[in-house]
């Protein structure tokens, strides 16, 4: 019994001091994952740059998407006006093709007897001529009936009519009707392009008939290319003739093209959409119709708290900025963002101080330095 009572005791000392242990150690505050503090070493080798919010003037700016088109006068369709083969062509699509350059030539026996029709018509409009001057000589003396002499004048005028009507078919397939003789007759007629620019399509082969009304190539004037934006309704009235915009390839984001709004469409689609077309300021040929673009347009500006580029950093879907406190140490704080412009953004919120310093570089060098830290 006296054993089991010192065993009680010697076990309730332990206890005590277990105890006592335990409320005597300090306790371990929670790791703060938002703050991140740097040696004297890594301060330096990071980059970092303290500053302060700055007031400057930012204009909002609209991103808006669209393409590049051509007005209708430098689209142009070539056909045969009269049909035929083609024989042939050297042209593919995206060819840098000149005005009155030969696109084709083309052949078939309708041009052989519609020149064999024109020089046939000369020459009996010769026989008119002279018979219609001689029949009138006659009438203005007497000697011929008027009868005669008006039978004799329409023979005449109507061949007149025909050899016109057939130098104009001729000048139709591009023959000139001054050098045709019976020793130049040809089956064959050349195609001319009508503009300088460049072929977009090519929609015949060697050897195939084609009839009037088919479509050999088309040929495109890039001079005149313009940007057509698609504007939703609630920005409409944001737009204004004469406003400028910066076009830019998804691609090559950083290459702008200075365009300028040349019309507004007064027409809502169905998807609650106008058209906005703007004219480059200077053409580049690398610009073809068809190609989509993005553009910004900037509108009116105001003078706003913003921080450089620099300074903001995103992390899952937010953006944050990195407090500077003493001792090399950084607070990582979500901010709301605005416009950006020349190096420079807005931000929203208002319940930091002007006088709040910022890592205003290196804060990306922060970030990693604050998720390394975190992982370990």
């Amino acid at each position: 019994m006296k054993k089991i009572i010192i065993f009680t005791v010697f076990a309730l000392l332990l206890t005590s001091c277990d105890s006592k242990q335990a409320i005597e150690q300090p306790a371990v505050s929670p790791k703060n994952e938002h703050t991140v503090t740097l040696t004297d070493e890594q301060f330096k080798n990071a980059g970092i740059e303290i500053g302060k919010v700055e007031i400057k003037l930012v204009s909002s700016v609209l991103k808006l998407n669209g393409k590049i088109d051509v007005p209708p006068q430098n689209t142009v369709s070539v056909s045969a006006p009269l049909g035929g083969y083609l024989k042939s062509t050297k042209l593919l699509p995206g060819m840098h093709i000149n005005k009155g350059e030969a696109l084709a030539v083309m052949e078939d026996v309708q041009y052989i007897q519609l020149q064999q029709d024109y020089l046939t018509a000369k020459a009996q409009f010769t026989f008119y001529e002279s018979e219609y001057l001689r029949q009138k000589e006659l009438n203005e003396s007497k000697a011929a009936s008027d009868k005669v002499f008006e039978q004799t004048k329409a023979a005449y005028q109507t061949q007149d009519i025909s050899i016109k009507s057939l130098e104009q078919k001729l000048g139709l397939i591009g023959l000139n009707p001054n050098n045709i003789t019976a020793n130049t007759i040809s089956k064959s007629i050349n195609i001319y392009s009508p503009i300088t620019g460049f072929v977009s399509a090519v929609n015949i082969n060697i050897g195939k008939y084609v009839n009037p009304s088919d479509v050999l190539f088309e040929l495109v004037n890039p001079s005149d290319v313009y940007l057509t934006l698609i504007v939703f309704d609630k920005d409409l009235n944001k737009l204004a003739i004469g406003q400028k915009a910066f076009a830019y390839v998804n691609n090559q984001p950083d290459k702008k093209y200075e365009c300028e709004i040349i019309l507004i469409s007064k027409n809502i689609s169905n998807d609650n959409s106008a058209q906005a077309h703007c004219r480059f300021k200077k053409y580049d040929k690398i610009l073809l119709p068809g190609m989509f673009m993005s553009a910004n347009i900037e509108l009116s500006g105001s003078n706003v708290s913003v921080l450089p580029d620099a300074a903001i950093v995103r992390f899952e879907n937010k953006n944050y900025v990195f407090v500077a406190k003493e001792n090399n140490r950084f607070e990582m704080h979500e901010v709301q963002t605005g416009d950006t412009e020349n190096g420079f953004t807005e931000i929203l919120n208002s319940e930091y101080p002007a006088n709040q310093k910022y890592a205003v570089n290196g804060a990306y060098n922060l970030l990693m330095a604050l998720k390394n830290t975190d992982e370990k």
